[in-house]
């Protein structure tokens, strides 16, 4: 498994210290760091200031989010971050959710499928170094009724650009296994992820003519090392809230794509009634009903020995590439904490698979 982690600038958190992260961390060994956008920065702009500063790290927008910039502008944004980086650039895209589309951007929410599936169509015509003509239900390049002829960028991409596509849904996880190099997930449980996640992005590949070995199944989750049992015990009770959040708080009121994911990963009956506790104003009442064993398989959070057995359930569910959001109230204990996992991924990816006729 390739190790990553995410860089989240939404908020006022040093813009320095992310840096002295992001170069300390290549220093460490990890192979991609993604950079978020939600309604905070842009993803660009610091990718931009990362390439400068890193010589070998795989650099991601994790995510660029659709309805944000035209689908030639995201293509621009792609060619322009991969030949400055000398080919380290990943396309991540995601449709985000309608509070953010249309609460901040002012731009529909609807369709995110067809609007994916043609941004993508769109993003790779232009990579090819296409003259753009194209119509869809959702874009017609160039404007109908104008004068406007095809166009072509002025500048061509000079070397390959990976997309991946973040997804949740049984559709959009189809046609990221069609049209994708790479999956970014989220709200993962191993254990209920054939049915939830992999059997859809079969399906996929299978329409596009490809096989497991042709994705990127990019996880992630929050990864921190108890000393003893007390300490785990307080861990586990910190984390409660935040995945009571995302069962209940995250989205719009009618939707909420993290919910529906886990739901169909065997949560459904918990899930439904965090979000209604949620959703009731019942803070504390959500939070109690999310139990120890929902934290302990959404997260890396544990012993040495804990964490070490997780990341093997997560490489023996398929993931390829596991992301990491270290714990650690300063810089150091951050990149101490990255380092151990790291090495951990390490091991368990040299360690053998179990035998498939076991």
């Amino acid at each position: 498994m390739r190790t990553a982690t995410t860089i989240e600038a939404s908020g006022g958190e040093s813009w320095s210290g992310h840096t002295d992260f992001v170069v300390e961390a290549e220093k460490l060994g990890l192979d991609i760091c993604w950079v978020a956008e939600a309604w905070g920065s842009d993803a660009p702009s610091a990718l931009g200031y990362y390439a400068a500063r890193t010589d070998r790290l795989l650099l991601g927008s994790g995510v660029m989010q659709l309805g944000t910039r035209t689908p030639a502008a995201v293509a621009q944004t792609a060619v322009t971050l991969s030949n400055l980086s000398g080919g380290r650039f990943l396309l991540g895209l995601g449709a985000s959710g309608p509070q953010v589309i249309e609460g901040l951007h002012g731009v529909p929410f609807a369709r995110p499928l067809r609007r994916m599936r043609e941004t993508v169509e769109i993003v790779k015509r232009v990579l090819d170094g296409d003259r753009l003509s194209y119509s869809g239900a959702e874009f017609t390049i160039p404007l109908a009724g104008s004068e406007a002829v095809p166009m072509r960028l002025s500048m061509r991409a000079e070397y390959d650009i990976p997309v991946y596509l973040a997804s949740l849904s049984p559709a959009m996880l189809r046609l990221t296994g069609e049209v994708a190099d790479g999956w970014l997930g989220t709200s993962f449980v191993p254990e209920g992820a054939a049915d939830a996640y992999f059997a859809h992005l079969d399906e996929g590949l299978a329409h596009s003519g490809r096989t497991r070995a042709d994705l990127d199944v990019c996880q992630g989750a929050e990864v921190a090392f108890a000393p003893d049992a007390d300490a785990l015990r307080h861990m586990i009770a910190g984390r409660k809230k935040e995945l009571a959040f995302s069962l209940g708080g995250m989205g719009s009121a009618s939707t909420n794509f993290y919910n529906n994911a886990y739901s169909r990963q065997g949560w459904a009956e918990a899930a439904a009634e965090v979000r209604e506790r949620w959703q009731g104003g019942d803070r504390d009442g959500a939070v109690g009903l999310v139990t120890d064993e929902m934290v302990l398989g959404t997260t890396l959070i544990g012993t040495e020995d804990m964490v070490r057995e997780r990341l093997r359930v997560w490489r023996d569910a398929g993931v390829t590439t596991v992301r990491l959001y270290p714990a650690g109230e300063t810089l150091g204990d951050r990149l101490d904490t990255l380092a151990r996992a790291i090495e951990l991924v390490r091991e368990v990816d040299a360690s053998p698979e179990p035998s498939q006729s076991g």
